[in-house]
């Protein structure tokens, strides 16, 4: 058991192309986040924006809408 001596090799540091590879790495996490935040905020706020305009517009009347305002007196030329 003395005789046997454990020795572990402790891989080489990189000493050439680290930044390189760190910039690629990070550049490559950067734009797959990009992408899934991108579309997330699509289908989340863009898709539901959509939806609400579109059912405001459907039900909306602007002579009602303009009637309610010239009872109320907010024109001064009606």
């Amino acid at each position: 058991m003395a005789g046997e001596k454990a020795v572990s090799t402790v891989a080489k540091p990189q000493m050439r192309g680290l930044l390189n590879s760190v910039i690629k790495r990070n550049l490559i996490v950067a734009i797959t986040l990009a992408g899934i935040s991108g579309f997330a905020f699509k289908i989340l706020v863009g898709d539901a924006r959509k939806r609400r305009y579109a059912e405001f517009y459907r039900t909306y009347d602007a002579e009602k809408d303009f009637e309610e305002m010239r009872k109320k007196g907010l024109f001064q030329s009606c």
